[in-house]
């Protein structure tokens, strides 16, 4: 536990991002399990929508600073192969 006033406001501030990122994870994958539901169901005008939204969500959290671009651009490719396959 910090005894230094600047090092307590520290850990307050690393928890509230820590939260803020993790909603912000928890939401982009619930965006991709919905995205593959749907590919499972062979829904293709739903998996469309849902392949922008998550695609999306993957760049959010590039620019956020949640994900590495390399691996956002891996999942979203992962993505875009499974609609193509569903095509």
């Amino acid at each position: 536990m910090p005894n230094i006033k600047s090092a307590k406001k520290r850990v307050k501030v690393i928890a509230k991002k820590t939260a803020v990122n993790v909603s912000h994870k928890t939401a982009l994958k619930t965006a991709i399990k919905k995205f593959e539901a749907a590919v499972e169901n062979g829904d293709k005008e739903n998996a469309k929508v849902l392949f922008n939204e998550a695609s999306k969500k993957l760049d959010q959290g590039v620019s956020q600073g949640i994900l590495h671009k390399n691996n956002a651009a891996r999942k979203k490719s992962q993505l875009a192969l499974k609609l193509a396959k569903l095509a």
